[in-house]
């Protein structure tokens, strides 16, 4: 494996040290608030870099140590000892380095909007898509993000057509990003009066919540159009016109929002249509990187089928890794849903660096 280059190591250092310097000297409020950040990114790595130079040293001086042919024998068997327990620890910190080097996605630390819709299956679709849901409105309150549904639409059954809502908390985009995709559900209907297991699906999206600066909307582009709440994409049913449907006229693209407050709905509705706009600018950014090597693993493609819950026998299987769980009932609550989260993520780390070690063999 290709060594971190020294240079590259000490700039990340004198930047660390620079930034600690304007901090103490004070900044105005956007900067300061620009450079804390930048900070508390850089903090765990200048950490590691100084404990990975502190082993270093001390494996230099074993080393020197050995190879003095005037060494006394004892002390050259208590270093040859001590340079073998010092070797795992230092590659363990080379390896967590460089993956702290790795590039990161600009999007990683913004909150997000959760859509899932009931694909095949009719009823029982519905009913799982509504279990997805609550195992994400369960995962979100365990890590304290707030989740605000924005609409929903249900069946008699009690089970979710489609849901759409906002989770606000930091890095919800980096965790929840590996959930988009057709997730697939075998187990036996309530409907069912003979028993038989069926398969169902729905479909999961992701995206990272955008911001006013990301991109412009211009008030020619849209069609704000108010109807009765209990409309399309509404659960409420009322005799006011407060839901709201925004058309995003070039791109075609509808959002509607159908809570109690017309003037809330305006606002949820324009969160919805920015990120779906700013998810498209990124598919787009994403394809061409794709097009341009072969090889890049990742591509969002919501078509796939990413993982499959099997209730007769208890399990989660992530298709992407091969990563069996029999914990259905602790994923679906929440609690083990990072298990295949940080399986996902230590695999795409795994690519990254490959495709890196490729990049500096070529």
């Amino acid at each position: 494996m290709t060594a971190i280059p020294t240079e590259k190591l000490d700039k990340l250092v004198e930047r660390w040290q620079a930034i600690q310097g304007e901090l103490a000297r004070g900044a105005n409020q956007p900067a300061y608030v620009a450079l804390a950040k930048e900070f508390s990114e850089l903090n765990p790595v200048v950490q590691t870099i100084a404990e990975l130079r502190k082993l270093q040293g001390q494996r230099d001086e074993l080393a020197e140590l050995l190879a003095d042919p005037a060494a006394d024998a004892e002390l050259a068997t208590i270093a040859r000892d001590e340079l073998a327990m010092l070797q795992p620890r230092l590659d363990e910190l080379e390896q967590a380095l460089r993956v702290q080097l790795l590039p990161k996605d600009a999007a990683d630390a913004r909150s997000a909007i959760l859509e899932v819709r009931a694909g095949t299956g009719g009823d029982e679709a519905a009913l799982f898509a509504a279990d997805l849901f609550r195992m994400y409105a369960r995962y979100a309150e365990q890590r304290g993000w707030k989740v605000e549904i924005i609409s929903l639409s249900e069946n008699d059954l009690g089970g979710y057509k489609e849901v759409v809502a906002s989770i606000v908390g930091k890095d919800v985009f980096a965790r929840l990003k590996y959930e988009s995709g057709v997730h697939r559900v075998q187990r036996v209907p309530l409907t069912e009066a003979s028993g038989r297991i069926h398969t169902s699906a729905a479909t999961v999206a992701i995206m990272p919540e955008a911001e006013e600066i990301d991109l412009e909307i211009r008030p020619e582009d849209i069609r704000i159009d108010t109807m009765r709440a209990g409309g399309a994409g509404g659960q409420h049913v009322n005799k006011t016109d407060s839901a709201v449907r925004i058309t995003h006229l070039p791109s075609g693209l509808v959002v509607v929002s159908a809570e109690k407050s017309q003037h809330q709905n305006r606002r949820l509705a324009m969160q919805v249509l920015r990120s779906r706009l700013f998810e498209q600018e990124r598919q787009k950014a994403a394809d061409a990187r794709a097009a341009q090597r072969k090889d890049q693993v990742g591509s969002g493609d919501r078509s796939q089928r990413i993982r499959t819950y099997n209730f007769p026998q208890g399990r989660v299987t992530d298709h992407r890794i091969g990563l069996t769980l029999h914990k259905l009932e602790q994923v679906l609550e929440g609690t083990a849903l990072d298990e295949l989260i940080d399986a996902l993520v230590t695999d795409q780390q795994a690519t990254q660096l490959a495709a890196i070690n490729e990049d500096a063999r070529t």
